[in-house]
Formats: C-alpha cells, sequence, structure tokens
C-alpha cells in the first residue's frame, strides 16, 4: 500500500481560495440580512481577508496600522462612517426626497445618508461588485480598529492607555488644532498605531478635509473607541441590508430605466434606425477629442493636442472645459445626466450634425448613413453586464438596434510596466469561475506604437474587486500559461452582454466588432505601485486620450 503524500497548496491556491470563499460569504451574508463584522458571523468574511493579504490593505496581517490602506478605503466611504454602530445598505429608496443630505465618498460614486449618531445608509444601485465593495472595506478597517484596541485597552475593566486618553483629549475638543497640539497628538497617534511620528505627519494631510483638518485623529479615535465599547459592551457593530435591496438586486432594475431612457431619447431625435456606436469611456476624452483643438485654438495657441488635453484636464479647467462643451452642444452632442441610479452619465453624438472641417478628424468618412455615437460613462464591476445587456436588447421588444461596435476604454492593473502604460487584450478570464471570453479586437499594439508608451497584449483577467488581489494569485496569472497582463473589473460583464446579444438572441448585427484598450492605473506586482499608492495624475492623460483617438478613427473610417 502508498503511502499518502503530503499534499501541501501553495500561496496563490490559498489565495484563490479565499477569494472564493469571501464571494460566497458575502452572498450568504446578504441573503441572511444582517451580520456583525466583527462577532461569530464576520469569522469567515475576516479570516479569508487575513488569509488573502491583499497589497492594497498592505500590513493588515502585522500588528501596526496600515496608512495607506486606510487611506485608500476611507476615500471610498463616507464622510463619518468610522462613527457609526450600524451601517444599513440599501436600494434607492427615496431618501433623495428627504431633509437627509447625501454623503458622496470622494473616490466612490455612492449616495449616503447619516440617519442619526449611531447609523449610515448606503445606497446600493451598481450591483453586487458594489456590495463586494463596501463590505471588503468595511472588513478592513474594522479589523484594523481592533488593532487600534489592543494597543491601548490595558486590562478587562476598560483602564486605557495615556496615550488614548491624550487622543481623546484632542479629538473631543473639537477645534482646529495648533501646530503644537497637532504633533502632541500625532505623538500619541504614532504610539497607539505603532507607527513612527513620521509616517502619520507624512499622511496626516491626506485625510484632511475643509471643515475638519485634524480628520485622521478624528478616524483613529472613533475606530478605537466603537472597537473598545465592542469588547467592554458587547454591543457590536451591524452590517445589514435592507429588504427592498434583496428584494430588488439582480434584477437589472436601474439598468433598464437607464437603458430606456438612452433609447427613447434616440427614438424622439430620429436616431434609432441609424448605426449605433457605443463607447465605454469617461464624459471628457471623446468629446475633446473631436471639439478641443479648434474650440480652443486661441486659448492654447502653439500647444500640441496631449498637452492641450493635458490642460483640460485640471481641476481649475472648468471654463476652458465649458467651452468645449458648448461647441459640442450645438454640434448635435446630447448630454443625459444620470437618473436612474446608475451613476452612469451618457453622451449622444449625432455625427450628421458635426461641421467635421472644424473638428480634429476632417477626413472622417461615413458614406451615406451617418452614425450615432453613444458614449456611456465607466460601469462598475458587474453593473457593466446590467447596464450594456439592457442597452443591447431591442426598444419596445420588436425595434432592433444597428450596433456596429462596442468600445471599452478604461483603466486597470498591469502585471508588467508602469503606470500609463497600454493594454491591448485578447481574452477575458473571469476570477474565480471557468468562464472566459476569446475575442477579435479590433485594437491591436501596433496602432499604438511610436507614442513613447509602453504596450501590452494578451489576456486580462476580470476580477472581483481590485482590493482583493495579493501577490502570489497575480504573479500565477501572470507567469503560469494564462500570460495575464492586467487586472480589472469589467472586461468579461461587457462580453457576456455583447456575446449574448450578438450571437445567441441576435438583437444586435452578429458581426459586431469589439474594441477593448487600457491604461495602467497601477502595478499590484511592484511595492509602492499599487492603487493605495496614490492617482496617476497628468500620467493618465497621454494614454486615455491616444486610446480614445484609436477608437475614433476606427469608427470614422480614417485609415
Amino acid at each position: 500500500m502508498k503511502e499518502g503524500k503530503n499534499i501541501s497548496r501553495t500561496r496563490a491556491q490559498e489565495s484563490s481560495a479565499a477569494i472564493e470563499k469571501m464571494y460566497i460569504t458575502m452572498r450568504h451574508l446578504f441573503n441572511r440580512g444582517f451580520y456583525k463584522p466583527m462577532g461569530i458571523s464576520g469569522d469567515t468574511l475576516r479570516e479569508a481577508l487575513m488569509t488573502l493579504r491583499p497589497e492594497i490593505y498592505g500590513n493588515i496581517a502585522d500588528e501596526k496600522v496600515e496608512l495607506k490602506g486606510l487611506l485608500y478605503v476611507i476615500e471610498r466611504l463616507p464622510v463619518g462612517i468610522e462613527e457609526c454602530r450600524f451601517i444599513n445598505l440599501t436600494s434607492d429608496e427615496g431618501y433623495s426626497k428627504s431633509h437627509f443630505q447625501a454623503i458622496i465618498p470622494p473616490k466612490r460614486r455612492r449616495n449616503c445618508y447619516r440617519i442619526d449618531e449611531e447609523q449610515m445608509n448606503v445606497e446600493i444601485t451598481r450591483g453586487r461588485s458594489d456590495i463586494y465593495d463596501i463590505l471588503t472595506h468595511l472588513t478592513f478597517i474594522f479589523i484594523e480598529s481592533h488593532k487600534i484596541k489592543n494597543r491601548v485597552l490595558l486590562d478587562d475593566g476598560g483602564e486605557v492607555s495615556r496615550d488614548w486618553l491624550k487622543l481623546e483629549q484632542a479629538v473631543l475638543k473639537n477645534e482646529k488644532l495648533s501646530l503644537i497640539e497637532k504633533e502632541i497628538a500625532i505623538s500619541h497617534a504614532a504610539n497607539i498605531l505603532a507607527r513612527t511620528f513620521e509616517d502619520v505627519l507624512e499622511i496626516y494631510d491626506d485625510f484632511a478635509s475643509e471643515e475638519v483638518p485634524d480628520r485622521f485623529l478624528h478616524i483613529i479615535f472613533w475606530l478605537g473607541k466603537l472597537a473598545i465599547e465592542e469588547v467592554l459592551t458587547n454591543n457590536k457593530r451591524t452590517i445589514t441590508f435592507s429588504p427592498i435591496l434583496r428584494e430588488r438586486l439582480g434584477h437589472h432594475i436601474h439598468g433598464e430605466i437607464w437603458a430606456t431612457h438612452i433609447k427613447e431619447v434616440l427614438k424622439e431625435n430620429q436616431l434609432l434606425g441609424r448605426p449605433i456606436h457605443i463607447i465605454s469611456a469617461n464624459m471628457h476624452s471623446v468629446m475633446n477629442s473631436i471639439f478641443a483643438k479648434n474650440a480652443l485654438k486661441t486659448t492654447f495657441k502653439g500647444k500640441s493636442d496631449f498637452e492641450v488635453f493635458g490642460e483640460l484636464s485640471k481641476s481649475s479647467a472648468y471654463e476652458v472645459r465649458n467651452k468645449v462643451k458648448e461647441v459640442a452642444l450645438k454640434q448635435g452632442m446630447i448630454f443625459l445626466p444620470e437618473t436612474a441610479g446608475t451613476n452612469i452619465d451618457v453622451q449622444i453624438f449625432d455625427t450628421a450634425k458635426i461641421d467635421w472641417a472644424t473638428t480634429s478628424f476632417p477626413n472622417a468618412n461615413f458614406g451615406d448613413e451617418k452614425p450615432v455615437l453613444i458614449v456611456m460613462d465607466y460601469a462598475f464591476g458587474e453593473q457593466a453586464y446590467e447596464t450594456v445587456d439592457e442597452l443591447l436588447k431591442p426598444y419596445k421588444k420588436n425595434i432592433l438596434l444597428n450596433v456596429q461596435s462596442v468600445s471599452i476604454m478604461g483603466k486597470a492593473g498591469i502585471l508588467e510596466g508602469d503606470k500609463g502604460d497600454i493594454m491591448i487584450p485578447n481574452a477575458h478570464i473571469n476570477e474565480g469561475t471557468a468562464d472566459n471570453y476569446f475575442f477579435e479586437n479590433e485594437l491591436i499594439p501596433e496602432m499604438f506604437e511610436g507614442n513613447d508608451i509602453a504596450v501590452f497584449s494578451g489576456s486580462m483577467v476580470t476580477v472581483l474587486g481590485t482590493s482583493l488581489q495579493n501577490r502570489d494569485l497575480l504573479k500565477f496569472f501572470h507567469e503560469s500559461t494564462w500570460s495575464v497582463i492586467g487586472l480589472e473589473m469589467e472586461g468579461s460583464h461587457y462580453q457576456k452582454a455583447i456575446q449574448s446579444a450578438s450571437k445567441i438572441r441576435k438583437s444586435i448585427p452578429k458581426d459586431v466588432k469589439v474594441r477593448y484598450a487600457y491604461y495602467a492605473s497601477d502595478n499590484p506586482l511592484e511595492t509602492g505601485s499599487t492603487l493605495a499608492s496614490g492617482g496617476l495624475g497628468t500620467t493618465g492623460v497621454k494614454p486615455t486620450y491616444l486610446i480614445t483617438i484609436k477608437i475614433l478613427e476606427q469608427i470614422f473610417n480614417i485609415s
């Protein structure tokens, strides 16, 4: 009889299993309706996250508090959530019609409402990916809050350290601290967080807002305070899912309203029967690529196209952006601000109304039927399937859309290269399942050569959430025969909708062209280059516009 082998799992296998466990657990907790993140019901989620140790959460498994990861998460959660013991995830249930003021996190487009001192409501209108995103972030900050508790709670009777008392004194003062008071408080906070004074000082102002310049101290204090109370009084923080959210999720309610509105506007403007090109991008690159050069020829005289795009991307360039928008609106652009809860604005361009001689594409060649461009803002995770699936359905069940192409321009994590590099995929692999989508990409790497930007080609992995990725799993995807060049959250969801509409349901032409191109927002395999290291800044301007222009050149038949 052969001896049984001692089979051990690699870190990549452990990580893959942890992601799958998190995925299943989050769906289970959602169906259950509530759970306590730091109680027994949250054990599996916490254990899986600690096993995974995602790159974006840095030192989550260490004793010291992770500062960059905390900043990344706080920017994606509503102001004040650290003070709330009850977090209620809801659908769009009418709070916008109440006295409650919407709180929108700086880096995530979601409406949140502070109901009272203890409760924060967070609207989930973009599908399951929104839930995975927020639950993962909340699990992380609650783990960090218990690190703070462990450092300051001296015994079971509730005695706390001197550092904690001094921090509490500074926070409850409720006034802007003087430089001396601030540095004293930072000194105590550094001890509590097991970080150096310099570590805290470097990141302190990144947490600040105009209203609360010392917000960093407030966040640390409230996270610690609620964790201490959980232990001393067993009054645990609770996350609930509203009955309406549980009833609506997965039924494309917001996506259907959004897509129907677009088709009705097309019909009103007699555009429904024309060739249609759908572009998923931001709300400025297509408009600026077409109109900016001539609209601003006197404002930015002598500057190159990419220099003009760089100027337009500055936060202070409100007036010049408006000039371009005014020209676009006069030449047939229709802007549809989001009203359905998807957080996806839309622009419609009627190319028949554009004076092409005054644009950056004077050689545009369309033939008899002038096409219509539908530019939709970025979707979020699984929401990409919901919105595009609904958009590609017939109008009123029997009017088919003549969709000629779907182009996706997005940002993604790169596994070989740097921020600002370009990725051209030929397949999307769904992480955690056996689903994979191969396609003929109309964009090829050679199109982007000669622009001083590195271009990579291969397959890309569509992940459950960028915050769940760790180095070992990404190295496996990159170095194995999967040959993955990058990771993003929407690609396979877009392609699932396109393939089902064109190949199975036949609601759009079966030979619909697809284009995918991404620019690198981060490199999660490189220390200091994850999403938590900060934004792209001006580095993203050139690849964004280069991709947009290549997409438009193909649509406009410019060789």
